[in-house]
């Protein structure tokens, strides 16, 4: 791939470079300028040759193709009843909170936070509660888990949004964080859904942990929301997975 090639987007209706005005930097949305790997440009171009675009289903084999990536990097057993798949993830989130919650209920999930995890709650009538994050010492973004837990009591949390690693600030979170917040959540009856769309995109001295794989209660407390479209620059295609491994929740 070549990272140094110029595209100019503007012509193809980009969200991106035609929301603001030109003087505007537009860092503001997880949308980058590299074309997608070649596999996947391929892919495109002989779907597009075919030449026919009718209502379509699940590729045979997709599933297999999810479970024996997320068994390869994360160590994270599934089986395809586990697997369902949705439009986007801020979707099918979406549809969670409003399955679990009924109007005036509240969510927890940290700030900073991703726009959408503010609106839907809110358009959904339910009650958008912040975990604000702090900076420590060392300028790195820590959870305050006193005040996590006490949010959950007092508001009577039902859900937690969790997002890792965390938009905006960038934080992959460890396995001792991911516990901490699963034990207060477990404690509390509080479900978890998590979007983990970021995960593929973490510096090599950190690594990636699925909050749904560090143990078997944990697993049946969550909802896990991925995608390819960060790690492929694949946004506008529009496709998402949940991963759903307890059979009530799911």
């Amino acid at each position: 791939m070549d990272f140094d090639l110029f595209i100019d987007r503007k012509p193809t209706e980009s969200l991106k470079w035609n929301c603001y005005p030109e003087d505007v930097i537009p860092l503001w949305v997880a949308d980058t300028d590299f074309r997608c790997p070649p596999a996947v440009i391929e892919a495109l171009h002989n779907r597009v040759d075919h030449g026919i675009f009718g209502y379509g289903q699940t590729p045979n084999g997709l599933d297999e193709v999810v479970i024996d990536r997320f068994g390869r990097l994360y160590d994270w057993q599934l089986s395809p009843d586990q697997i369902c798949y949705v439009p986007g993830i801020v979707t099918g989130f979406t549809i969670m909170l409003r399955a679990l919650c009924k109007k005036g209920d509240a969510v927890i999930f940290q700030s900073p936070a991703y726009p959408p995890f503010i609106e839907s709650p809110k358009s959904s009538g339910l009650i958008g509660i912040q975990n604000p994050m702090f900076l420590d010492d060392e300028e790195i973004f820590r959870i305050d888990f006193d005040l996590f837990e006490r949010q959950i009591i007092e508001n009577k949390v039902k859900v937690y949004i969790l997002c890792n690693p965390q938009n905006p600030t960038g934080r992959v979170f460890t396995k001792e964080e991911l516990l901490k917040l699963s034990e207060i959540c477990l404690r509390h009856h509080v479900i978890i859904c998590s979007d983990e769309i970021h995960c593929d995109i973490i510096y090599d001295d950190h690594k990636h942990i699925p909050i749904a794989s560090l143990d078997p209660e944990i697993s049946k407390n969550t909802a896990t929301f991925l995608a390819p479209s960060k790690t492929y620059n694949i946004a506008g295609l529009h496709a998402s997975v949940s991963v759903i491994q307890d059979e009530e929740l799911r």
